[in-house]
Formats: structure tokens, sequence, C-alpha cells
């Protein structure tokens, strides 16, 4: 007969790691289940709080890791095939950590002050594997637990307070709780009080942590092609962003110009009022060749913003006749031609832009559509001027999940964020849900709108608080359409401090593994037993 612990079966533990370590994936879009989030890591938790062993523990805090990087990131499934396997397998062994202070902390039946403590200490064991999966050579910080949260508009005040992690923490927090008035009936008091601590700092930043004042607006036009097909894609792709830019020019730049009937027909995208446009904004790769190479495509791009009357924000892909390789680029193109400087994409999508260390993983490219050739990397971000006056500062797709990214374009002085996107490859897939409500915690961070654009949808607009602006351009959308953004002035405590939550993390746990080593330590040791008696025989 086959020994239970505490209900789980040795033999069914590794699928229900596997199971449970997936259930997070449910809070994130598609299916948006913002709520589930507080509830989802309980029973994975109550799995890891009832292993016979550490190493027990570690085994299906890595299985769990792995198959919520599976579950979160499955739209990369039809790219990477199996190679995502390998790839969740490594990035899970971040969760094992975690899981090890999970079984220290809440295992058996702690007492109250361990299971205070475990309020504290697992929320930023989480954060720590959060902190560690970010690093740009493991994938990002794409799946944060906090961007779960992306509609909540406490959630949204939290992060302009301490950023997507101030997020993350609380609502791995909130789960621990859970955990021990399910489990622990004796920690019913520090479990309630961390559930109460939880609900008065939201309620704190949501009445006196301070708001965005806003300070007038932009008329900004966002241009989604659509999807296009076939060997001439990339020339089909610019053509209709031309058409549409200047179908949207002809209708007095006040309506919604477009070929789908679920695009643009909603009255808070645009005004209606004849008034111009402030900017018009393009996808991640509207533009597939160099315009210093291709002076034609300038001209044309220089005579759509005449008849627009302001410029445009294009995105080049491309090799550049300038310097050596291919560089994803936002540049922004005037009446008379390209202007100010170019952006080059600096963080790139690892096996989709480049292969790390391709001399190593370079079969990846055999089994998956990896990268054929490395991207080449920017140097530093650029904020752009606008003749109306305001400052823009352009990330391009991936670079809008890191929460750094925005708050140093803010302190550059960038009033409108915004990042040109292009999901075409996984167009009927979580990923474009996923991608665009990642504006929303930028913006909410930064204290800044952003504009989410891409060339087959989901086209978003945030206002500097985090909320919708007007309504999403969904992925079946061919349409232009116009947003009146307003702008904020004033500096966000998280761009003013950054990333301390991370850093009182880091130190409560480095505390605690001080006071758990010097414990260590003092811990006296096993006696030594006496040699035996040696007789002389005689």
């Amino acid at each position: 007969m086959v020994p239970v612990r505490n209900g789980w079966s040795p033999r069914w533990r590794p699928a229900a790691a596997l199971v449970c370590g997936a259930l997070p994936a449910l809070a994130f879009p598609a299916p948006a289940l913002w709520w589930f989030a507080y509830v989802a890591l309980v029973p994975w938790m109550l799995l890891l709080r009832s292993a016979a062993t550490g190493r027990r523990a570690a085994l299906e805090g890595w299985l769990g890791g792995a198959a919520f990087i599976v579950a979160v990131h499955h739209w990369l499934l039809p790219s990477l095939h199996v190679f995502l396997i390998p790839v969740a397998a490594l990035v899970g062994l971040l969760w094992i950590p975690w899981a090890l202070l999970v079984r220290e902390l809440l295992g058996g039946v702690p007492a109250a002050g361990r299971a205070a403590a475990a309020l504290v200490l697992v929320p930023a064991g989480w954060l720590l594997s959060e902190l560690a999966r970010s690093w740009q050579g493991l994938g990002g910080p794409w799946g944060l637990l906090g961007a779960s949260q992306w509609q909540v508009p406490p959630a949204l005040r939290l992060a302009s307070v301490g950023g997507v992690w101030l997020v993350s923490l609380l609502v791995v927090a909130v789960n621990c709780a859970l955990v021990l008035l399910v489990a622990v009936p004796g920690a019913r008091v520090p479990a309630v009080a961390g559930v109460a601590g939880c609900a008065v700092l939201t309620g704190a930043v949501w009445l006196w942590a301070p708001r965005p004042e806003v300070a007038g607006g932009l008329r900004v036009a966002v241009v989604q092609p659509g999807p296009v097909a076939g060997q001439d894609s990339v020339e089909r792709r610019f053509a209709a962003g031309e058409w549409l830019t200047r179908a949207l020019a002809g209708a007095g730049a006040g309506a919604d110009a477009g070929t789908d009937s679920d695009a643009g027909t909603d009255t808070d995208a645009g005004t209606g009022t004849g008034q111009a446009v402030d900017l018009v904004v393009w996808g991640e790769s509207s533009v597939g060749a160099d315009l210093t190479a291709r002076p034609d495509l300038a001209r044309r791009l220089a005579s759509l913003s005449a008849e627009v009357g302001a410029p445009l924000l294009v995105n080049v892909d491309a090799r550049r006749s300038d310097h050596p390789g291919i560089y994803k680029s936002s540049v922004l193109v005037g009446p008379l031609g390209p202007i100010g400087e170019r952006y080059d994409k600096m963080r790139l999508v690892p096996f989709g832009e480049y292969v790390p260390a391709r001399a190593l993983l370079g079969w990846a490219t055999s089994v998956g559509k990896a990268a054929g050739e490395d991207r080449m990397r920017g140097a530093a971000p650029v904020v752009m001027d606008l003749p109306a006056g305001a400052r823009v500062g352009p990330l391009v797709c991936f670079e809008s999940a890191f929460p750094d990214m925005g708050r140093h374009l803010t302190r550059q002085g960038a009033g409108l964020l915004v990042a040109q996107s292009a999901t075409s490859s996984f167009q009927d897939s979580w990923a474009p849900a996923q991608h665009a409500s990642l504006a929303a915690l930028r913006a909410a961070e930064s204290g800044r709108p952003m504009v989410h654009a891409t060339l087959t949808g989901i086209s978003a607009v945030h206002g500097p608080s985090g909320e919708r602006i007007g309504a999403a351009l969904p992925t079946s959308a061919s349409t232009a359409a116009v947003y009146e953004v307003p702008l904020a002035r004033g500096t966000t405590p998280y761009v003013r401090f950054g990333d301390w939550p991370v850093a009182a993390a880091l130190a409560a746990l480095a505390a605690y593994c001080a006071v758990a080593g010097s414990r260590s330590l003092r811990r006296p040791g096993p006696e030594r037993s006496a040699p035996p008696a040696r007789t002389v025989r005689g």
C-alpha cells in the first residue's frame, strides 16, 4: 500500500505539482480571471508544505515552475515546438528556493511567529524567482503574477507606488494567508492580520498616493493594417498602412477609417470633431526596408505626414545601410522625411530575434521558427520631440514587458510612451491579449499614458493611471482609429524610488538567511563518543 502524507499520495505528487503550477496562468489574458490569482497558488503551496523532505519540495517546486512557464507561454509551441519544454525546465529551477521556503515556514504546525514570518518571506521568495527570470536571457518579465491585475484599479494604484513587483508581493501574501487559514487553524490570527494588512495597505495607497495631474492632451491615431500573408506581405502591409492613414486624413482625422465592421466604431476612440491629429503610430515591422536605402518609401511616408498634418512614428525592420546587421528601429517621419534620432530596439526576444549562445543552441532553428540571423541591439533609449511640444518614448514589442524601460523613459522626459508591436505569428492565441495588457501596468507605473500599436491587434491605449482610453482594436480589425490621450505631469513613487519592493524582499531574505545561519552555528553538535578502552593482555 502506498503511504500517504497529508492526503497526497507520493505516486501522484509529481502530476499534482504540474497541474497546480499551471493554475495561475488562468489569471492572465485571455481568460483574464484576475480574481483567481489570489487563490491560484493555494493548491501548490498546500502540496509543498506537505512534502516529506526538502528534496521532494524542490522537485515539486521545479515541476510546478516549469508547468507555469509552459501554461503562460503555451502559444510559443508553434514557433519553438518541443524546445519550449527544455526552456521551461531550465526556468522552472528558479522556483526551487521558493518551494523550500514554503515547506520550511508553512510545513507542520507553525507557531504564530513562524506563520507571521511566512507572510513576509514566502512572497519575497516568489519575487526572487520573478526577478531572476526577468533577465532578458531567461525570457524576460513576461507573466509576472502582479501583471494579472492589469484591469484592477486598486492594483494599478499599487503599481504606481512599487511597480508590478509590489502587486506580486501582495497577491502571494494573500495566497499565503489563505494557506494558513485552511491548513493551520492555530495560525488564524496572523493569517487574518496578514489579509487585513494587505487591505489596509491597498486602501492607504488608493487614498493617499499621489495621482497623475492631467495637463493637456494629444490626438493619437493608431494604424492597424491587419493580417497580411504571402511572399509580398511586406509591401502589401506597407500599402495597407498607407491607405488607412490616407483614408483617416480624408475623413477629417476625427472619425475612424477601417475595412472591418468590428473596428473603430466606439465613439470614445474618435471625437468626430475634425481636428487634426498630433501623431500617427504604426506597428512593429510596418516598414520592411531601410529608409536611407529606399528613399521612395521615405517620400511616401513624408507625403502621408503632410496629408495628415502630423508626424508618423513607424517601425523599420531591415538591414541598415550605415551599420552592419538587421535592426528594429522606431523612426519619426515628418513632411520633409525622417526627423530626429531613431530608436533601435535594445532588448531582443530570445530565439525570436536572436539565439542565445548560438554556437551551442543554434540547433533550435532546425526544430522551430527560431531566428536564422541575430538582430542587432540598440545602445540607448531615445525620447523624441513632437511638433506639438510633447515628447514620446518609444518601445518595441517585447520591451513593454520590462518595468524599468518605461521608468527610464519617463525620467528622461517622455510624456507619452508608445509600444510598437506585432504578434501576428500568434494571432489566434492568448499572446495578443497578454501583450496588450502590459500597457496598463507601464502607464500606471510611470504616470504617463501609453499607446500599444500593433500590426494585427490587439491595439490599445491607456491613460496615466492605467485606465483604458477608448476601445481596443481586436485581432479581426483592419483599421485606423483616433484616441484622445490625456497627458499628465508629476512623478509617481515608482518612477522616483524605483524597484524598492525588490530591495525590501531581498533584504528580508538576507536577514532570514543570516538568522538561520547564526542559529545553525550556535546549535551544539553531537558529542563525540569516547574511544573504546584498550586492555593489556598478558
